[in-house]
Formats: C-alpha cells, structure tokens, sequence
C-alpha cells in the first residue's frame, strides 16, 4: 500500500514536517510505503474558474505546473496526509491554492480520490490550530474520502523547527493518529473483494437565488 503526504509548510524541515513524520513513522511500522512532497516552497498559484478541468474530462487542471502530477500520485495512492502550518488562523497560501485545484479537478473528474483513506495534520505556534485543521478537512469530506482519528484535533505546537518534538500531547495525537490510519488502510484493502462499496452519485447543485 501506498501513502502520499503534501508538507504545506514554506519549511521543508520545520514543525509541519516533523508532524506529518510522527504519522508516516506508524504507517512504516506497518509495511505502508510513504512518499513525502513538498508544496509550501513551490510557486503555486490558484484557481483561475476557467472550468476546463470540467469540460476536457482529463484530469488536468489546465495550468501546467506540478499540480497536475500530485493529482495523479493521490489518484494512484491508497491514501493521503495534508499537513499545514498555521497562517491567520487557516491554510498557509499556497498550500490552499494545490487543495483549491486538486480537489476541484477529482470533483469534475468522477472524484478521483473518493473513498481513499485519508488525514490532515497541524502546526501551531499558539492559536488557530482547529480552524485550520476545520478547514484542512472540509477538503476531504467534500471529496468522500475515509477520515480515521485520534484521541484529540490532529494539532501539534512549537514555533521555532523541531519545537513541536517537546509537545509530549501533540507527539501522542500524532502517533494514534497514524495507527488508527494504517489499520483503516488494512481493513480497505482486506475488504475489497469481500464488500461492495457504495456507488457514486451524480452531484446535485442548487444555490439560493429563486
């Protein structure tokens, strides 16, 4: 089986990282291969509206940059991790321009991540870490993926890199976190030829203007 995490973070070795680590440690444990990306630092920009990802039906967002490669490695994957830090009590910037995209380009595609296993992890400095983490999961409920949990929000605290590794709390939320994920991941994997999943309905989209 096979995870694929996205660091959000600017920081390719900052507090985010040691978080999404603390999870993808369990999942090793486990035999589940992990492969870590790093989108915080890349030049992202966000959705533009065009729709072409609706009406060319290729899986592609039609800016041509590594969005479109991260699309396919959630496609291919048994699972996935969002890790963030904390900017003005939400989604560092870029990371939320990848999510706004990818996630709009499963939706108009069938919904290529639907019923995967997946998580979103957390670093605070001091405030703002669950709406966040409200934020990181209203992606993955949108998009029909299976959410395991820990024993508290999936947020961990330090401010300087590494500061995170004396959270002793966050450390333990981390780690269940990860089990509970990779026992998700098994109980998919084992079930699938056994019981036959729900299938997908066409969405249905009103708004409120009569």
């Amino acid at each position: 089986m096979k995870v694929v995490a996205f660091n959000g973070s600017p920081r390719k070795n900052g507090n985010t990282y040691h978080a999404i680590k603390m999870v993808t440690e369990e999942l090793e444990k486990e035999n589940i291969s992990v492969e870590i990306i790093q989108v915080g630092s890349k030049s992202i920009r966000g959705c533009i509206a065009c729709y072409k990802c609706a009406q060319n039906k290729n899986e592609k967002c039609s800016i041509d940059d590594e969005v479109n490669g991260w699309i396919q490695k959630i496609k291919k994957a048994d699972g996935i991790i969002l890790g963030s830090p904390v900017y003005f009590s939400g989604i560092a910037g870029t990371f939320k321009c990848f999510l706004d995209r990818a996630f709009f380009v499963s939706a108009a595609n069938g919904g290529l991540f639907r019923q995967k296993v997946a998580v979103a992890v957390v670093a605070d400095r001091r405030s703002g870490g669950v709406s966040t983490f409200d934020q990181l999961y209203h992606y993955l409920h949108y998009a029909e993926m299976l959410v395991p949990s820990s024993n508290y929000w999936n947020v961990i605290f330090g401010r300087n890199p590494g500061e995170v590794l004396k959270d002793e709390e966050g450390m333990q939320i981390m780690r269940i976190l990860g089990k509970n994920m990779a026992w998700l991941l098994k109980l998919v994997e084992n079930g699938k030829d056994k019981i036959t999943a729900p299938e997908r309905e066409s969405k249905i989209f009103t708004n409120f203007i009569r």
